[in-house]
């Protein structure tokens, strides 16, 4: 037989999804995107895609709507863009 789907009452209301979504932002989904590729890249042991995974994050970082984000994130961004190519160029070929 066939198991029916759940019934409106046993679901979550979209009411709680909402509250619990409203605490967070593009900063905080973008930081949790940069630490799972970091986390993705570090079984290749490549110093260099681990500099242009942080080169790009640094970039969209840096680049996202001010409005969007507290400033932190952004100044995170910089300093992203500023250390990538530092551990590019000191990565052995």
């Amino acid at each position: 037989m066939r198991e029916s789907l759940a019934s409106p009452d046993e679901m979550l209301s979209p009411l709680f999804i909402d509250t619990f979504l409203l605490d967070y932002h593009l900063g905080h989904v973008l930081l949790l995107a940069f630490v799972a590729s970091l986390l993705g890249a570090l079984p290749l042991k490549s110093q260099k895609v681990i500099a242009a995974v942080i080169i790009t994050f640094g970039l969209i970082f840096s680049m996202s709507p001010f409005t969007t984000m507290p400033a932190t994130y952004i100044l995170l961004g910089i300093g992203l863009v500023v250390v990538g190519p530092l551990l590019w160029t000191t990565a052995d070929s």
